[in-house]
């Protein structure tokens, strides 16, 4: 056969395969050529299509594909399901904004029923992006029969699962304080708050509560970040162990003041006599004016005080005793603010709390839209909690009434709706709740069965979250999401149903329209007489839909409508073996589908996850449009190809580490591996075709009979197999993409074709069957190769293997397994040889001696006594471009290796004796240096005691003491003798000579089989060398001619050179047939 051209365009490549793919079916043969095969089972997380896929939605779905096309070439049948999150704020809010609306009292003006089917047809609005996009990455999904969180069928499964959770005594309802979004105008879960936290800088306020019947007319001063909650305020909490203080505010100057750490600004402040109440240990931090302790108090003597409201009215106290008094409490500190907590009963946990316990009223000051309730004195009422007009009002309300203090500005991380980016307000309301903490210890015990990668998140970040589980609230008052099956009686009798189908709701009502849809408000309507006797009440649903949260979690059995169908089909695909999405979904998906497993099922609802982290800027900045350094994953294929970014992704750190979106660093991705695969590949097509060879008609004698290199790179190769399969195995997939690429870039392409390059053309008599070998041994590294890189760069893979064998998707193939190529012995000298090359040419490189110049000896040190012989020790001259390699059992002949103490370690072990230790570190001999050096502790004599040290103790350092080049490094040694004489210098002229004709070659254009002749003229002992050498010239470069003398001036294929900063004048011309030899 012959081999065809590969193309020149990353994404014309990329378009060619993927015409293949759906002209042949690859996708579906893949599956069904596996059909009877064992599961491994993945979940794809549903992303939401009415929004545009970004650039980290290419790493997310690349990690997924690339181990769902390893185990399917691994034998596995790994069906694909893919998925749309339908439900929720993100599809509210996109309608909101198409039509020009903005909150609750807006969307029902508009019409529920008309805003929801809105978002029913918006949903799918970026469907043929997201499609687009992972057909244009290689992400293979099954968009044939996806699941949908708003049908029927995926609902009904979520009533099943409610229905489950109210037979288990786990759902409830409850008022308390929740996280609420007031533009979304709806209380949020824990997990959804945990993904919107932002950095932020607000006004904090250290405020003065007025004691009643205080001798001294005495304040206490109490902080908060929250302004807005001072109206709320109910009570003053104090910490039952914490000492507190009066302290009297003194004249600047005073007898017996104390100065403040920081001087009071701006208003608000105290007058000299004024008498302060804080925690004693805060008073350095908090008092702004000159002051004297007066008196100590206990927590116990400061409960029960009175003091008088900020804001007299916002809450009526009538009937509670306890309204306005100081109050113990246990979540009291002094790690900031004054070690007195203004509680606001409506607008905090820990308020909420006390102020059940403590008997205080429930009443808000705050609607649900964040705008302060009538009741709110002073003009506030009516302002929203967050704008900075409120901020300014409620500060002049305190000024006024001597209750500020001092206002500062505080930074701190608070917590913003994850969908409309508003500042979330604590907030006291009814919500229905699934109590999760009831099954903590389950869900602590699956977590840890989990196998996540990397194993901290699921030990720390997943972990810690589900050791503070609270429980999971449920419902949202929104509009476009899953109703709650929940109904109640209207003369709140008790009676209550959580229907469990769509059939149960039929027997109520007397039976459901064929085109019945479960939405708000359709759904609202069913009503039915309540059951218990003489009630005579109405059953009627409650309003609230479903968390979106909780659809994404019900998808292991919802996208099956289990229970109702498909119950095997279920159970079969129940766990998944594998998921991964981003870091972020622990607070997401991760936790919804773990919690839903754990209360339906007591299981783990997947055996392996592997989390990413975000793609930032090349400068580590957050991607976004208003800054401008967002990139739209078209431009990023249509400028870098699929393949690059792919293997970007996943080779340059593990998933779990952020990346930068480098240019840069993507072009040298490339260049490493993909650019040296397509050169490589050029390389084997051009000379096979040329000398007629094929893998399928051409023989080659078998691998454990070919020549060394031969060997040696298909040992490495069955390694690279061995290796990436384990990392695969295990979801390391960096380890993997960077073992294909070292293998490619450093010991195929600079070191097996570079050091056979000769062997490719059989010109010389008896150099057939050599060729043969080499082209053989390449054809497997490239075509195992091609397998190998299957799951992270589906393209090219595809496009080499099926340029290179007989058959058709390299995706249908089997994943490579070591073919017994194992040389251990060769390999370990094939690695001596090339650390002494590298070494080598450092050497030659820092005593400024080019490497095209011979060199007499290379002497050789080698780890654990082994020596350079035979075709080794000619590789390495080769290599060096020296005549002879001399092997030394050590190096101390050339180097001398010394210490230098670390003092810092010494000291805390050795006290008043480090300067002994020191000194008798200093005077060690080389082999106990070198015994430390592999990491091995010494007990040694110092100043007549037995003293131990460590490879910690010391520094240890070589120094060169011989006058050859000499580099060092893991074990090895390499020195070269850099004395030149003039036969050495003669054959470097002509290495030169021939480096400068072969560019010379290739800038006129020239074929690789063409012959030329070859004039040169320089300096005489240049010329005398090119004489000396013509054969060697004439062989390296095609020429049927070498002369020297003087070359034509502005001939077609003239260039001027300079060598050793000489100017060399060198002419060629073309002769005879175009034909190629060596």
């Amino acid at each position: 056969m012959a081999y065809r051209p590969i193309p020149e365009s990353v994404r014309g490549l990329e378009t060619e395969v993927l015409g293949c793919w759906e002209e042949e079916k690859t996708f579906e043969r893949s599956l069904a050529a596996r059909a009877d095969a064992a599961d491994f089972v993945f979940y794809e997380g549903p992303p939401t299509a009415n929004a545009a896929p970004g650039v980290h939605h290419i790493l997310a779905r690349t990690i997924k594909d690339a181990v769902a096309r390893y185990r399917t070439m691994s034998g596995y049948h790994v069906p694909r399901k893919a998925g749309w999150d339908t439900h929720g704020l993100p599809v509210e809010l996109e309608v909101e904004r198409s039509l020009g609306i903005s909150g609750k009292p807006d969307i029902e003006r508009y019409g529920i029923r008309k805003f929801n089917d809105m978002c029913r047809n918006n949903v799918f609005r970026y469907q043929d992006a997201w499609e687009r996009l992972s057909r244009d990455i290689g992400y293979w999904l099954d968009y044939g029969e996806p699941y949908v969180t708003y049908s029927p069928e995926f609902i009904e499964s979520g009533w099943w699962a409610l229905s489950e959770i109210e037979k288990r005594g786990l759902l409830y309802r409850g008022y308390r304080v929740i996280p609420t979004c007031p533009r979304c105008g709806t209380g949020l879960s824990s997990h959804e708050v945990a993904q919107g936290y932002r950095d932020v800088t607000e006004p904090a306020v250290y405020i003065k509560f007025h004691l009643v019947d205080d001798p001294d007319g005495a304040r206490i001063l109490s902080w908060t970040t929250t302004p807005w909650t001072l109206p709320g305020n109910l009570g003053l909490a104090v910490g039952a162990d914490i000492p507190y203080a009066r302290v009297r505010v003194l004249a600047e100057g005073a007898d017996g003041a104390t100065a403040p750490v920081r001087e009071h600004d701006g208003p608000g402040g105290a007058v000299p006599g004024e008498v302060l109440v804080l925690a004693r240990d805060r008073i350095p931090e908090v008092l702004r004016h000159p002051y004297e302790i007066v008196g100590e108090m206990r927590a116990d003597e400061l409960a029960g005080r009175s003091y008088r409201p900020l804001f007299p009215g916002a809450v009526d106290g009538a009937g509670s005793d306890a309204a306005w008094t100081v109050l113990e409490a246990d979540f009291v500190t002094v790690d900031e603010g004054t070690g007195v907590v203004h509680t606001a009963v409506m607008y905090g946990e820990d308020d909420f709390r006390l102020g059940e316990a403590a008997g205080l009223p429930m009443q808000h000051t705050v609607g649900g839209d964040g705008r302060f309730l009538d009741t709110v004195p002073g003009g506030i009422a009516g302002m929203h909690v967050k704008d900075r007009e409120t901020e300014r009002a409620l500060r002049d309300w305190a000024v006024a009434h001597d209750q500020l203090y001092t206002r500062e500005m505080y930074e701190h991380s608070y917590p913003h709706c994850w969908r409309c980016d508003s500042a979330l307000l604590y907030m006291a309301r009814d919500s229905w709740y699934i109590r999760t903490t009831a099954v903590k210890s389950r869900l602590l015990e699956h977590n840890a069965s989990i196998d996540w990668h990397p194993p901290e998140t699921g030990s720390g970040r997943m972990g810690e979250w589900l050791q503070n589980n609270i429980d999971w609230a449920l419902s949202r008052e929104r509009y476009w999401g899953t109703p709650l099956p929940i109904w109640l009686c209207s003369e709140d009798c008790g009676d209550r149903e959580v229907l469990g189908s769509f059939a149960e709701l039929g027997r109520r009502v007397g039976g459901l329209p064929e085109d019945f849809d479960p939405h708000r408000p359709g759904i609202d309507g069913y009503e039915w007489p309540c059951g218990v006797d003489a009630c005579g009440g109405t059953m009627r649903r409650v309003p609230e839909v479903a968390d979106a949260w909780f659809d994404s979690g019900s998808m292991p059995y919802a996208q099956w409508h289990y229970p109702f169908e498909n119950r095997d089909t279920f159970e079969r695909y129940f766990p998944a073996d594998y998921i991964a999405e981003g870091v972020d979904q622990t607070r997401g998906w991760f936790y919804s589908l773990l919690a839903l497993s754990t209360i339906l099922f007591d299981r783990a609802p997947f055996r392996a996850v592997v989390v990413n982290d975000q793609v930032l800027d090349a400068k580590g900045r957050k991607m976004s449009k208003s800054r401008g350094n967002a990139v739209d994953p078209r431009d990023a294929l249509d400028t870098y190809g699929a393949d690059v970014t792919r293997f970007y992704f996943l080779s340059g750190s593990n998933p779990w580490v952020p990346k930068r979106w480098d240019p840069s660093a993507l072009r040298e991705t490339d260049r490493k591996l993909f650019a040296t695969l397509r050169h490589t590949y050029r390389f084997f097509a051009l000379y096979a075709n040329e000398e007629g060879w094929s893998h399928t008609a051409s023989a080659a004698a078998p691998a454990s009979d070919r020549s060394d290199l031969d060997r040696w790179v298909l040992a490495r190769l069955d390694r690279v197999v061995r290796l990436v399969g384990e990392a695969l195995d295990s979801f390391d997939l960096t380890a993997g993409a960077r073992a294909i690429q070292e293998f490619v870039l450093d010991d195929v392409s600079n070191w097996y074709v570079r050091r056979s390059r000769d062997r490719f053309w059989a010109t010389q008599p008896g150099a057939a069957a050599a060729s043969a070998d080499a082209f053989a041994t390449l054809h497997e590294c490239l075509a195992t190769t091609a397998r190998l890189l299957a799951p992270y760069a589906p393209f090219m893979s595809d496009w080499l293997y099926r340029a290179l064998t007989d058959e058709t998707s390299v995706h249908l193939a089997a994943f490579p397994e070591p073919e017994g190529h194992s040389a251990p012995g060769l390999e370990q000298a094939m690695e001596d040889v090339r650390r002494l090359v590298a070494l080598g040419r450092a050497a030659r490189e820092k005593a400024g001696v080019r490497i095209r110049q011979p060199l007499r000896t290379l002497h050789a040190v080698l780890p654990e006594g082994r020596a350079l012989a035979g075709p080794m020790a000619a590789l390495a001259m080769e290599e060096l471009n020296v005549k002879k390699v001399v092997s030394l059992g050590d190096s101390e002949d050339l180097t001398r290796l010394y210490a230098k103490p670390r003092f810092g370690a010494l000291g805390p072990k050795h006290g008043a004796r480090t300067p002994a230790v020191a000194a008798g570190i200093e005077n060690l001999g080389a082999p106990a240096l070198r015994r430390l050096r592999d990491g091995e502790a010494l007990d040694v004599e110092i100043g007549g005691e037995r003293t131990r040290v460590t490879p910690e103790d010391l520094v240890i350092q070589e120094e060169t003491v011989t006058d050859l080049a000499v580099a060092t490094g893991g074990g090895y040694l390499a020195a070269v003798d850099t004395d030149i004489d003039d036969a050495l210098r003669d054959e470097g002229y002509a290495r030169e000579v021939v480096n400068r004709v072969q560019r010379l070659r290739r800038d006129a254009g020239l074929e690789v089989a063409d012959r030329i002749r070859l004039g040169v003229a320089g300096p005489r002992d240049l010329e005398r060398a090119v004489s000396a050498h013509a054969d060697y010239i004439a062989g390296e470069t095609l020429a049927v001619e070498v002369r020297t003398g003087p070359v034509p001036r502005g001939g077609p294929n003239t260039a001027v050179v300079k060598i050793d900063d000489v100017e060399v004048r060198i002419g060629i011309g073309v002769v005879g047939e175009r034909a190629r030899e060596g």
